[in-house]
């Protein structure tokens, strides 16, 4: 069995319901017993939170008191909020975070908002991940309160070539986004997807034939899906052990040695 890394994994509560195993001690337990050796963590308190640095300092803390080693903070920045600079130099200069993880559909802006792109140069000149997430949850179960719009992800097309020397991370990409465009922000070779909401049999196979290996990684997006999910799809892709060990770990431990 391969070591894994986790790239999306979220701590705190989700805002419409409970989740199993979204208690800090039981998610670790949990991560543990198939096999995480590291797991990348956002905080849904995010999605919700004006106070994005109380949200960060709650994720740094509860990562270093539960983790084990194996928590690893990645920090949110709200670009459609005043401060959203101040935020983004506390992850990077005071939390040291290796990356941070942004919420577009909640925070309400688009990918061609000037903000949004000004953080993707930050970032670069930072070194930083980012990691935009597309998806949070299927519109079909979305609290009727919390109703979010679907992301356009066509803007990155001509954005991602501006900063190329980003790492551009997209999460819960193939719920509402076309193969075909996810394949174009693709042709950028700094940008990676996870797994998370890849669906469908031998999905990953497919996949290989349209995105470069070395450009997927391992997410699961538990608690809010079954960490089992994300094992099943790569069990049954039957993916050669080269293919299956980038995937599992090393392009992200790539990316953090970059």
């Amino acid at each position: 069995m391969h070591s894994i890394i986790d790239v999306n994994i979220n701590l705190s509560r989700y805002p419409t319901r409970r989740l199993p195993d979204d208690e800090p001690e039981l998610l670790v337990r949990k991560l543990k017993s198939v096999g995480v050796s590291e797991a990348w963590a956002g905080s849904f308190d995010a999605l919700l939170h004006r106070d994005i640095e109380g949200v960060n300092l709650r994720l740094k803390k509860d990562c270093e008191r539960f983790g084990q080693r194996i928590l690893i903070p990645f920090g949110t920045v709200n670009p459609a909020l005043p401060d959203w600079k101040e935020d983004f130099h506390r992850c990077v200069e005071k939390h040291h975070f290796r990356g941070i993880r942004l919420f577009p559909a909640y925070h309400r802006y688009l990918l061609n908002d000037k903000r949004f792109v000004e953080l993707l140069h930050l970032a670069e000149d930072a070194g930083a991940i980012v990691q935009v997430v597309m998806t949070v949850e299927d519109a079909r179960t979305q609290h009727p309160l919390l109703s979010v719009s679907k992301i356009d992800s066509k803007p990155l097309i001509d954005i991602i070539p501006g900063v190329p020397n980003l790492k551009l991370m997209l999460l819960n990409a193939f719920r509402d986004t076309n193969m075909n465009t996810i394949t174009k922000i693709c042709e950028n070779k700094n940008v990676s997807v996870d797994i998370a909401m890849l669906e469908g049999v031998q999905k990953i196979r497919i996949l290989l034939e349209k995105v470069s290996v070395n450009q997927i990684l391992f997410g699961s997006y538990f608690p809010f899906f079954y960490i089992e999910s994300a094992l099943l799809k790569m069990k049954e892709s039957q993916l050669n052990s080269d293919d299956s060990k980038k995937i599992f770990y090393q392009n992200a431990k790539n990316l953090i040695s970059e």
